[in-house]
């Protein structure tokens, strides 16, 4: 496997609860990733020839327009965890019988949620000027991330693909994950034209060829969302298989098989992967949390009480225990299990000597907490309780996180070696594409991956008292949404109330696949 880089790209707010990217900054992360991922080979004594072929990997349900005549952005990319379309969802849902934010669910396996592509593509043509003028002079495209860099990068203007991968197409709404289609129906309960949607195609196949710089002519033939390139990067290919990533947000994924389950219990059934275009599709069930790793830069930019996530991993241990202080991160709302834009973030249990590091460790344990709720509704949901946990993501270097979670859970906690799964799923998808073939992703031809696993260490009963009380804290976060937009001490709107702000690593890199390495040469 030759080497993988990561650029940081800036996400923005310019009103209360407004969170955006920069589609050109995106473009020219992708762009420096590759020219730092060449200069890595040749440094390897690798001959940039060797590469067969680009994964593309990106944030799911973050949104963007574009005139495909100009080929320029109409409008900033709208974030996944953006909360300016609650008025949008809540008129929505007003128009569904008995005001139900499951009545698409049948179809698409989501409730109406801010979350999702469809709401805030119809606030860019209800808001956008540009988007509007665009769409009724058919010149807008619409796409996830992973569109709008492949356009891009296999020619924009001019002739670029306009497509987009299963996985990514299942977060939109405008989805249906039976028939594996774009659905009439859904586009017009949302008012969106289905001309300006990509065509949907597997997670792993050539879909264009790059048009510009020293990588001109290799196929782009991978393409997944990056929650199912971390399920393909982990090898979770078996029915029962779980993974979660903690990242800005925390998010796990149980593969469910060849059909699709629907949840009981406050989680979405969504795509897995499709690794070829003659290949069935795979399922999985699906926990959201929104506030995971944010809550670290929030304590960083916020409160100002660390300097580091390092430093908040030595204050949690330092003192082992919250000492009775409950956080509920919900900055954004809670996602799974409740659904609920409401709820707002809350710290129970204060006495006066609780200090900076009991918040440090409750901190920790709110990550813990919250994939402790989506495990016992997956649980609930495939009746087959997991027994083990396999982790990945920026937050899983924090060894007393992952310790927490194995006691929180009392199931073992396993790390791979390869810490950028999400990555390496791009990787293979891509290099497992027809036409490119250059590894086979059946499950005997898979070798394991070196791991470290953390054991439970706490009784169970003492894991059932913390959550309990956890629980609690939640009950009291709920509700706490007003119509009133925070304010600062000038009057204007606040950008740091509901969201944190801060440096995100984009999940759209590129993993380059070097013929030397494939083939296990030296």
């Amino acid at each position: 496997m030759c080497p993988c880089d990561l650029l940081i790209v800036l996400l923005f707010s310019v009103m209360f609860r407004w969170v955006e990217e920069d589609p050109k900054e995106i473009l020219q992360s992708v762009y420096e990733c590759m020219e730092r991922t060449c200069e890595k080979l040749m440094q390897l004594n690798i001959d940039i020839s060797n590469i067969k072929a680009i994964g593309v990997t990106n944030q799911r349900e973050t949104t963007l327009v574009w005139d495909k005549e100009t080929g320029e952005p109409l409008y900033n990319a709208i974030v996944w965890l953006d909360l300016r379309t609650q008025s949008t969802v809540e008129r929505l849902i007003n128009k569904t019988p008995g005001r139900n934010k499951n009545h698409l669910r049948h179809k698409t396996g989501l409730p109406i949620s801010t979350y999702f592509s469809a709401v805030k593509l119809r606030w860019l043509m209800d808001n956008v000027d540009e988007v509007h003028k665009a769409v009724v002079s058919h010149h807008a495209m619409f796409g996830t991330v992973d569109s709008w860099l492949i356009w891009c990068l296999t020619g924009g203007k001019s002739g670029g693909v306009h497509c987009t991968d299963v996985t990514n197409a299942s977060r939109t709404m405008l989805f249906n994950i039976h028939t594996m289609a774009w659905d009439p129906e859904l586009c017009k309960y949302f008012g969106i034209p289905m001309e300006i949607l990509p065509r949907v195609r597997s997670s792993s196949e050539i879909y264009g060829l790059m048009k510009s710089g020293a990588l001109s002519g290799i196929p782009i033939s991978g393409c997944l969302g990056d929650q199912s390139a971390a399920l393909v990067g982990q090898m979770c290919f078996q029915d029962g298989q779980a993974k979660n990533t903690y990242g800005t947000g925390c998010f796990l994924l149980r593969n469910t098989g060849s059909k699709p389950v629907m949840s009981d219990h406050g989680l979405l059934t969504t795509v897995a992967y499709k690794l070829g275009r003659d290949k069935p599709a795979c399922y999985a069930l699906e926990g959201s949390v929104a506030i995971a790793g944010a809550v670290v830069r929030w304590l960083q930019d916020n409160l100002g009480i660390i300097c580091s996530s390092e430093e908040l991993e030595k204050l949690a241990a330092s003192v082992g225990t919250s000492y009775g202080c409950y956080f509920v991160p919900a900055f954004s709302g809670l996602y799974a299990p409740y659904w609920e834009p409401s709820a707002r973030g809350i710290i129970c249990g204060l006495t006066q000597f609780t200090n900076k590091r009991h918040l440090a460790f409750a901190a920790l344990e709110a990550v813990c907490f919250q994939t402790r709720e989506i495990l016992d509704a997956m649980n609930q949901d495939s009746g087959i309780p997991l027994t083990q946990l396999q982790v990945d993501g920026g937050m899983t270097s924090n060894k007393l996180l992952m310790q927490l979670q194995a006691d929180i859970l009392c199931i073992p906690v396993v790390k791979p070696s390869m810490p950028e799964t999400t990555a390496l799923g791009a990787a293979m998808a891509a290099g497992a594409a027809e036409g490119v073939s250059v590894w086979s992703l059946n499950p005997e031809d898979l070798s394991d991956v070196t791991s470290e696993k953390f054991d439970p260490q706490i009784n169970p009963e003492e894991s059932e008292f913390r959550y309990a009380r956890w629980k609690k804290a939640v009950e009291k976060a709920m509700n706490w949404e007003t119509t009133q937009p925070a304010v600062n001490g000038n009057g204007e709107p606040s950008i740091f109330s509901s969201i944190p702000l801060g440096f995100y690593i984009i999940g759209s890199m590129l993993m380059l696949i070097g013929a030397k390495y494939i083939t296990g040469q030296d």
